[in-house]
């Protein structure tokens, strides 16, 4: 584990000039969701990130620097929480943060840790999607099924379902929840996750937004990008039919399907691992290498 250098600080010229390009960058990331959004249309994909995360297109453009680094000549800022006025400066205060929102600032560096230091597993082909839909009267999205019902349900019958992701096996159907390897619990998410999981990597927008100013506006925005990536195989590996909506099956009932989601799922896992490792490195103030410091004690989550 090596301490980082002391946090910068950003002149005004620099710090606005980053915060209009952050700000215009995610205006282009939300744009076609807030057209659809001002015509009350839906799409099946592209809107998961607003509805299951909950967050606004605004909480994308909030730029923030990261933990510590001061901003010259902000008294704009002055009264933003978790910012701490040194004179016409601010400054990110993490050790406020940290403490103030200590619990969970500890169980999500504890979880990203974790996490970014097990192997990856690549052997789950997106099957949580399809025991979502397993022997369902009704299924999650308003689109037809690509094999039928019968056929969905024979997929899911025909595999070994090795979801390790809670949240995902939590909308298992219940007669797929005993199908899968092993059972899940919110208590035991910390040893379960794992990089190659499509959702863990989805899920680094989540902590990113919870960790709010510790992380740098870039962070934030690499972390939606990669959640809009994740999701878009996520569902084109689902046993839904999004031909209409311009998305390819990947067949992962074949052996090309099944190798076509392995190869994407590798390079998001990657892009993945390096994100989490920016993320520690930007909230904790040192070098997170892997093994390279040891958990915090808490692995209580919000």
């Amino acid at each position: 584990m090596t301490l980082l250098l002391e946090a910068p600080a950003l002149s005004r010229v620099e710090w606005t000039a980053a915060a209009t390009a952050h700000a215009e960058r995610a205006d282009l990331l939300t744009a076609e969701h807030r057209a659809r959004a001002s015509r009350a249309e839906k799409h099946p994909v592209e809107d998961f990130l607003f509805t299951y995360y909950s967050y606004k297109p605004a909480i994308l453009r909030r730029w923030h620097p990261g933990a510590d680094v001061a901003l010259e000549q902000a008294p704009e800022r002055a009264e933003w929480r978790w910012y701490r006025a040194e004179g016409a400066d601010v400054r990110v205060d993490a050790a406020r943060f940290r403490d103030e929102k200590g619990a969970m600032y500890r169980g999500i560096v504890n979880l990203l840790r974790a996490t970014r230091e097990r192997p990856g597993q690549f052997g789950c082909f997106g099957l949580h999607e399809w025991a979502m839909a397993y022997r369902a009267d009704e299924v999650r999205h308003a689109v037809p099924l690509r094999l039928g019902r019968a056929g969905t349900d024979a997929v899911v019958e025909a595999h070994d379902l090795r979801c390790t992701h809670f949240d995902a096996f939590r909308f298992f159907t219940p007669e797929a929840v005993p199908l899968n390897r092993s059972p899940l619990t919110r208590d035991d998410q910390p040893q379960r996750e794992q990089p190659g999981c499509l959702h863990a990597g989805m899920d680094l927008y989540k902590w990113a937004v919870k960790l709010g100013p510790l992380v740098p506006g870039d962070a934030l925005l690499d972390a939606f990008e990669l959640a809009r990536d994740i999701r878009t195989l996520d569902m084109e590996a689902s046993p839904y039919d999004l031909t209409a909506w311009g998305y390819e099956p990947v067949a992962i009932e074949t052996p090309e399907g099944k190798a076509q989601y392995v190869s994407r799922q590798r390079a998001l896992s990657e892009r993945g691992q390096r994100l989490r490792g920016r993320i520690l490195t930007a909230v904790t103030g040192v070098d997170d290498t892997p093994g390279g410091a040891d958990f915090l004690p808490s692995r209580t989550l919000l």
